[in-house]
C-alpha cells in the first residue's frame, strides 16, 4: 500500500490539492457518532458487522483483549514483559478490521490490558498497578503502542486508538472515586511528571504514536476507571489537537450494575441514593445530568468542541425495571451537550446482561445453553430496548 505521504507530495509535485486519504478519519468525529461496544471473547465475523451496521450504528469500540492468542495476553505476547507485537495474533485483528469495513462499520481499537496493567479478570482478580508504579512497564506500552500504530496507521476502518481503557492510576495511591472534586483536583495537580500523572504518561503515548501515525485520531479515558469527575480533574487538555476525551456512565453503580438485581428489593430509578462526591446524592435525571456535564463543562473550560468528548460506555441490568428510564436520561443528557456515544455492549458473547436485543423477560440460564449450544441464532432478538437505540441511531 502507499504510504499517505507520498500520496501528498505526488499531489502537492502536481500542483492539486492534497487528497483526502481514506485513513484520516478525523473528520468522522466533526459530527455526533453513535454506536457500541464489542468486548466479545472471540474475534467478530463480518456477519456481526452486518448486523451491527443494521442497527444504524456507525462505530464499534473494539477490544481484543478477551481474544485466544498465541501468548498469554493477545497481541501483547506477555503483558509481564512486552518484546513486541505477535504477528499471528495482529493478523485476526487486522482480519476484524477487514470485515468492519467491508459493513461500513468505524472501529476505535481498544486494549483492555497494556504491559504492566493486565485486565483485572485476567489477572486472578486482582488490579495491576504496575503500570503506575513501575517506569518500565510505561515505556514498554510507550513502545506497544508505536508497533500498533504503525501497524495500523494506513487500515481504512480505524477511527481512532483508545489508548487503554478504563485506567484508574487513583486507586492505589489517591483519593477515593466518589471524593469531593477539589481532592480530586488536588491529587491530580501533585501528580504532574509522576508515574500515575495519567496525562502525562498519555503525552508520552501519544509523541510514540505521532512518530508513525501522525493522523490517526486518539481516544483517552479519563482516571478513576474514565470517570467523567476524574478527567475534570485535569489541568489541561492534551496538547494534540486530534484527541477525544471519553468516559464512561453507569452511575449510580449500585443500581445499574448485576448486583443490584440480586437485592431483594432492588434499588430504583430514578430515587436510588449513593454516596458522591464526600455526601450522598439522590439520583434522578438532573444528576444524571451534572455527573456527565462534568466532562463537557471540562472541555468547555478548555476551549474544546463538544464533539471531542464521549460517552464511550453507558449501560444497566436489561433485566432491571427501570433500565428504559435510565438509558433515555443518558441519551438525552449526552445528545444534548453534542457529544458522540457507545453503548454497553453489542452481542456479547459470554454475558447476556446487558445485550439490549434480549427481552427482559429471557433468563440468563437461556443465553447460556443456546451459547454453550452453539446455536446463538436462537436467541430472541425482539427486546425493546434496543428499540430506544435504534431510534437514536437511524
Amino acid at each position: 500500500m502507499i504510504h499517505k505521504t507520498t500520496l501528498a507530495i505526488a499531489a502537492l509535485c502536481a500542483g492539486l490539492a492534497q487528497p483526502v486519504l481514506a485513513a484520516d478519519l478525523i473528520g468522522f468525529w466533526d459530527s455526533p457518532q453513535k454506536g457500541a461496544n464489542g468486548f466479545n471473547a472471540t474475534p467478530q465475523d463480518q456477519a456481526y458487522f452486518k448486523a451491527l451496521s443494521d442497527t444504524g450504528a456507525s462505530w464499534l469500540r473494539l477490544s481484543f483483549s478477551k481474544w485466544k492468542g498465541q501468548g498469554q495476553d493477545f497481541l501483547i505476547g506477555d503483558a509481564d514483559d512486552y518484546a513486541g507485537l505477535v504477528p499471528q495474533d495482529l493478523a485476526v485483528l487486522r482480519k476484524v478490521l477487514d470485515a468492519a469495513e467491508a459493513e461500513g462499520v468505524k472501529v476505535v481499537v481498544t486494549p483492555l490490558s497494556l504491559p504492566g496493567a493486565r485486565w483485572t479478570q485476567q489477572n486472578g482478580g486482582k488490579y495491576d498497578d504496575r503500570i503506575w508504579s513501575d517506569a518500565r512497564y510505561q515505556d514498554q506500552a510507550v513502545q506497544f503502542w508505536k508497533d500498533l500504530a504503525g501497524a495500523l496507521k494506513d487500515h481504512p476502518a480505524v477511527a481512532g486508538y483508545n489508548i487503554l481503557n478504563e485506567p484508574a492510576p487513583e486507586k492505589n495511591g489517591g483519593p477515593t472515586e466518589n471524593a469531593p472534586q477539589q481532592e480530586l483536583d488536588t491529587w491530580q495537580a501533585a501528580q504532574a511528571g509522576g508515574l500515575r500523572d495519567l496525562p502525562g504518561f498519555y503525552s508520552r503515548i501519544i509523541a510514540a504514536i505521532r512518530a508513525v501515525d501522525p493522523v490517526t485520531p486518539i481516544m483517552v479515558d479519563g482516571g478513576w476507571f474514565a470517570n467523567p469527575r476524574s478527567l475534570a480533574a485535569w489541568p489541561a487538555a492534551l496538547s494534540d489537537d486530534r484527541v477525544l476525551y471519553a468516559f464512561h456512565m453507569y452511575e449510580p453503580y449500585a443500581a445499574t450494575s448485576a448486583p443490584n438485581m440480586k437485592r431483594e428489593k432492588p434499588l430504583r430509578y430514578p430515587g436510588a441514593e449513593t454516596e458522591y462526591a464526600g455526601g450522598t446524592l439522590a439520583w434522578d435525571r438532573d444528576a444524571v445530568a451534572a455527573h456527565i456535564g462534568a466532562a463537557f463543562d471540562w472541555a468547555e473550560a478548555q476551549h474544546l468542541p463538544p464533539g471531542r468528548i464521549v460517552a464511550a460506555e453507558f449501560g444497566c441490568m436489561r433485566r432491571w425495571q427501570d433500565c428504559g428510564t435510565y438509558l433515555t436520561d443518558v441519551l438525552n443528557t449526552v445528545e444534548a451537550r453534542g457529544g458522540h456515544w457507545a453503548f454497553y455492549s453489542f452481542r456479547e458473547d459470554e454475558w447476556d446482561g446487558m445485550d439490549y436485543e434480549l427481552p427482559t423477560d429471557l433468563q440468563p440460564g437461556r443465553f447460556y445453553w443456546l451459547t454453550e449450544q452453539g446455536q446463538p441464532e436462537k436467541l430472541p432478538r425482539d427486546g425493546k430496548l434496543m428499540q430506544i437505540l435504534r431510534d437514536r441511531m437511524r
